[in-house]
């Protein structure tokens, strides 16, 4: 039955899993939350050593809906991609609650 509701184009019994990472951050210039989705399996770059990828960096250039200025966002991952460190320039992370409360 699940094969006729794909091919007709009916809803299925669950949503797709979002296996997105967030992060959350406020422009220093205007104070706007920003929420930025980003997908582990495209949004990476291997960073390679001698022979293999050492590990991965996220660069993505972020813009607010306010004041539009751009922040970049830099995250560095191990071989198994685990987060080692983060750093935003012209702007600051906030927590998903922050954000949530600064949209509200």
């Amino acid at each position: 039955m699940a094969f006729l509701r794909k091919l007709f184009g009916g809803q299925s019994a669950q949503p797709p899993a979002d296996n997105g990472v967030y992060f959350h951050i406020r422009c220093d210039r205007c104070q706007t939350p920003v929420k930025v989705r980003v997908n582990l399996g495209s949004d990476l770059e291997a960073d390679y050593g001698d022979t293999a990828a050492t590990g991965y960096v996220l660069s993505k250039e972020v813009m607010d809906d306010r004041c539009f200025r751009l922040m970049r966002l830099e995250v560095h991952y191990d071989s198994r991609q685990r987060e080692e460190s983060r750093v935003v320039e012209g702007g600051t992370f906030i927590t998903a609650e922050e954000y949530t409360a600064a949209k509200g």
